[in-house]
């Protein structure tokens, strides 16, 4: 049987836990008392209600608000974090990948996702072997929120 409410429990317990920690001013946990850290907590929250509920759709959410919560905190604390917008393209393939351990979908997507972004990531280092790529990737840099936009559009169109 179900639990009707379960997310929302998950969440209220997450959000609970992580506003506990932040009046008890732990210095461990200092760094942790932003929004990005926030993203990270409802990511847990919804992979963790997906797992215990078996709604396995909802593991792209969770791994999404995770991935792009972990590294805007890592942007934000760490000198050392990649700053680039391939990434989110990564985080995409990550959360497609980690969706289709459990429901069989979106392989081939979350694999293309990643190469694409690890492509973009590098597209510097290898641009000895690839400088007929150099003004694609500089027309994608600019417009690449239009290819986003796009994307939405067709898989609301898709049935």
């Amino acid at each position: 049987m179900k639990r009707k409410h379960s997310l929302l429990a998950y969440l209220c317990i997450g959000i609970g836990i992580f506003l506990l920690l932040r009046e008890l001013r732990i210095p461990f946990f200092v760094d942790l008392y932003s929004w990005q850290s926030f993203l990270i907590v409802i990511g847990i929250g919804i992979i963790i209600h997906s797992y215990t509920t078996k709604t396995y759709q909802n593991l792209f959410i969770g791994t999404l608000l995770f991935g792009i919560g972990i590294h805007l905190h890592g942007v934000k604390h760490y000198s050392f974090w990649i700053d680039d917008w391939s990434v989110y393209f990564i985080i995409i393939g990550l959360a497609f990948i980690i969706r289709y351990t459990k429901t069989k979908k979106g392989f081939f997507l979350g694999l293309f996702s990643i190469l694409l972004g690890l492509l973009f990531l590098f597209s510097e280092q290898l641009s000895i072997y690839t400088s007929w790529l150099e003004p694609i990737v500089s027309l994608l840099e600019r417009f690449w929120p239009v290819l986003l936009i796009l994307l939405g559009m067709f898989m609301l169109k898709r049935k």
